[in-house]
């Protein structure tokens, strides 16, 4: 049997693993990995990339980071928390709020000391990831819009990371972005409807806050359907292989939001629309294995020789 002490304290490692959302952290890690290997290195052999130490130091700052990120912003959110999840933020507070500030604090030290032995561009980039998780915790996601670009735009910069380790620039890699993006902007909006209540009480300025709720679906059916032009290079312009599957089922996924988007009224049901979207993010980190690395590879190619093409006119 376990003794009071030990499990108050499982207890409260429990809290902080609900605090930092560890659940979402391996998933992106694992993302991370897959791209490196699928989409970003496909030349690179599978194990030369997972033993490569450098890249393991990228990820693991990348999940230090986001970590943090959770905390600093379960630390703004707590009087919200109280209103739109009151369960979790019960969980939550069992960790006291200064114990949450300095284990932030010590993760943000630990990330930038590890990542000065890659370089100091990754320090840069390290560092300007934390300010800007923390400025758009403390000031920016209560404001309409910009709120909700910013919190897409961090969600997919960890991306972006391994993106400049590799250097690769190739124009697939943007078309998967840009799809990825639209997905996390679009379920930033239903958060937004989902916590209305919560903003309301705590003067956050969102879209349904300040207009109506209408005007927010309008926001999220616009973008919705935006999705179709990465789905559209995705699918016939790129070769990314047996993805393309992903893609077609993610449209008619969508396709189904959409509509239930319209008949949704309730609190509840702005969650089933957030936990679908979830679903279509997640299978895409999965489906990310259905690519061949040898299209891309070949495709690589093909676009070095045209632009050797455009630039030598005697070619």
């Amino acid at each position: 049997m376990l003794s009071r002490k030990s499990k108050l304290l499982l207890t409260k490692i429990f809290s902080f693993f609900s605090v930092i959302r560890g659940y979402n952290i391996w998933v992106i890690a694992l993302a991370q990995y897959l791209a490196a290997i699928f989409i970003l290195a496909p030349e690179i052999r599978a194990l030369d990339i997972i033993l490569d130490w450098r890249l393991f130091l990228i990820v693991l700052a990348s999940s230090l980071t986001i970590a943090s990120g959770y905390i600093i912003n379960n630390f703004y959110d707590a009087k919200k928390d109280l209103i739109n999840r009151p369960r979790k933020a019960m969980i939550d507070r069992l960790v006291s709020q200064s114990t949450k500030l300095k284990v932030y604090f010590i993760l943000n030290f630990l990330i930038v000391t590890m990542i000065s032995f890659i370089s100091w561009r990754a320090v840069l980039f390290f560092s300007s990831y934390i300010f800007l998780i923390w400025f758009y915790s403390h000031k920016l996601k209560k404001y309409p819009i910009i709120g909700n670009l910013t919190a897409a735009v961090l969600a997919i910069l960890p991306f972006f990371g391994i993106l400049m380790y590799y250097k690769n620039f190739y124009h697939v890699i943007f078309a998967h972005a840009t799809f990825l993006f639209l997905l996390i902007l679009i379920r930033e909006l239903i958060k937004d409807l989902e916590n209305i209540e919560g903003d309301l009480a705590n003067e956050y300025k969102t879209i349904p806050v300040l207009f109506n709720e209408k005007t927010a679906k309008t926001i999220i059916s616009i973008l919705t359907a935006s999705t179709l032009f990465p789905v559209y290079f995705l699918t016939d312009i790129y070769d990314v292989g047996y993805m393309d599957i992903y893609f077609y089922f993610s449209l008619l996924l969508l396709i189904f939001f959409f509509i239930q988007l319209w008949r949704s009224k309730t609190k509840g049901d702005f969650l089933k629309l957030h936990f679908l979207l979830k679903f279509i993010i997640v299978s895409g980190v999965f489906c990310i294995v259905l690519i061949d690395p040898t299209v891309l590879i070949h495709g690589k190619k093909l676009l070095a020789i045209q632009y050797q093409t455009l630039l030598n006119p005697f070619a």
